[in-house]
C-alpha cells in the first residue's frame, strides 16, 4: 500500500510530524483539539491524558492513540520527555478509529524515536513512505492495554473524579471528600454507577491501581508503589493489583523494566 493511499499530507506535504519536548512536573496542556491524529508517548516520565469520556495514566511502556478531532488534555506527573507523533491517516485500520491505550513494544518505540529525530516524513522519499506505512501497521497491531478509566459527564461527578485523579494516593474517606463537592456521597455514588458503569468505590480503586502501575513502571519497589496508591498494607495492594491486571506487582515491574 502506498503512502498516498494511507495518508493525506498537510499543505506543506508532510503526512507525519514528530515533536520532542520536555515538560516540568505539573505542567498542564489544557484541553485542545486538532484535525490530526496524535500518538501521545513519553520516552520518560508519566502523563495523564484526559478526553471527554475517559482518562489514562501513561508510563513509558505505553502510548495513547487520540484520533483527529478528539478534545484532549495532558498533565505531566514528574518531568516528562514527550516524544509524540501527529499523523493524517486517510483510512486507518478500524482499531485506530477510537482512543485506545497501546502497549509500546521495542520496535514501535524505536520507530517513534526515529521519526521524531527526522522531524517530518515526506511523500517524496520512498524510505520515509515505508516508515509511515510500518508505523500505521504497528499502531493497529499493538495490543490494547485495558487501562481506560471512564469519566462521568455530570459536572459534580466529573469534578469529584478529577480530584481523585489528581491525588490517587489520598487516604481521605469518600464521605469526607464529598463534603463541599456540591453533591452528597449517595448522589455521587448513583452518578458514578450510572455514567461510568462502575460503583464509585470500584472506580476509585481503579485510579489507585493505575497509580500503582505507574509507580512500578518507574522502577518503584512494591511497598513504595503500594503507598503511592494509598495502600498501607503491601499484601492488600498485591492482591488488588493481581485482581485488576491478572499479574502480581513484582512480575509487572519486571516486565516493564
Amino acid at each position: 500500500m502506498s503512502l498516498t493511499r494511507q495518508f493525506k499530507p498537510d499543505p506543506d506535504g508532510y503526512p507525519v510530524r514528530g515533536l520532542a519536548v520536555t515538560y516540568p512536573d505539573g505542567h498542564w496542556l489544557d484541553t485542545h483539539i486538532h484535525p490530526w491524529a496524535q500518538l501521545v508517548y513519553a520516552a520518560s516520565g508519566v502523563m495523564q491524558v484526559t478526553t471527554p469520556g475517559a482518562a489514562w495514566l501513561v508510563p513509558p511502556t505505553r502510548a495513547i492513540w487520540v484520533p483527529g478531532g478528539t478534545p484532549h488534555g495532558i498533565r505531566m506527573r514528574g518531568a516528562v520527555a514527550m516524544r509524540t507523533l501527529y499523523l493524517s491517516p486517510v483510512d486507518p485500520d478500524a482499531r485506530l478509529a477510537d482512543c485506545r491505550a497501546l502497549e509500546v513494544g521495542p520496535l514501535l518505540r524505536e520507530l517513534i524515536l526515529h521519526i521524531v529525530r527526522l522531524g517530518m516524513l515526506t511523500l517524496e522519499a520512498p524510505g520515509e513512505q515505508h516508515l509511515a506505512n510500518l508505523l500505521i501497521d504497528l499502531l493497529a497491531a499493538e495490543e490494547t492495554a485495558p487501562y481506560a478509566l471512564p469519566l462521568p459527564s455530570d459536572p459534580r461527578a466529573r469534578a469529584f473524579a478529577d480530584r481523585l485523579l489528581a491525588q490517587p494516593g489520598d487516604t481521605t474517606s469518600l464521605a469526607e471528600l464529598a463534603q463541599g463537592s456540591g453533591a452528597s456521597l449517595r448522589t455521587l455514588q448513583r452518578l458514578f454507577l450510572k455514567e461510568t458503569g462502575r460503583p464509585l468505590e470500584v472506580w476509585r480503586g481503579r485510579v489507585r491501581m493505575q497509580q500503582g502501575m505507574v509507580s512500578l513502571s518507574g522502577g518503584a519497589a512494591v511497598t513504595s508503589a503500594a503507598l503511592d496508591a494509598g495502600y498501607q498494607s503491601p499484601s492488600a495492594f498485591i492482591a488488588a493489583f493481581k485482581r485488576a491486571f491478572g499479574v502480581t506487582p513484582a512480575r509487572y515491574r519486571a516486565r516493564a523494566a
